[in-house]
């Protein structure tokens, strides 16, 4: 099992990361959560992507592979034109990167002390 959140890789580099599969496509992970939160801020997948550093067509296939993967869609989208297209987060898709983050944080914790225990393995300029 990996994990990663955004606050915690401050402290631990060698943090893993967390990936929930279904099957062998990945339903979540820390990019598709990075991406829910910037669609989440910004309106849009084209915006959102940019602020991410992603390709636009990128964060669409991760957002058709979440769709997809979930049992109700995580974003709506909206088709462009001249108001302009736009997505937002479900409400769903909020309890489901809810949740993930919630996992992402009990499984940091459940590893720090290993996590401190096998940064002793790793090159002096890798470790925390």
């Amino acid at each position: 099992m990996s994990t990663h959140h955004s606050d915690d890789h401050k402290d631990h580099p060698q943090a893993p990361r967390l990936r929930v599969l279904l099957g062998e496509v990945t339903a979540m992970g820390p990019g598709k959560a990075m991406l829910l939160e910037a669609i989440r801020d910004k309106g849009s997948i084209s915006a959102a992507a940019r602020s991410v550093g992603m390709s636009y067509r990128r964060a669409w296939d991760l957002v058709e592979t979440m769709n997809q993967s979930f049992r109700e869609p995580v974003v709506a989208t909206a088709k462009g034109g001249a108001g302009g297209g736009g997505a937002q987060v479900t409400d769903f898709g909020e309890t489901v990167l809810g949740r993930y983050r919630d996992m992402e944080r009990q499984a940091c914790e459940a590893l720090r002390d290993e996590l401190h225990a096998f940064a002793d393995f790793l090159a002096d300029d890798h470790k925390p």
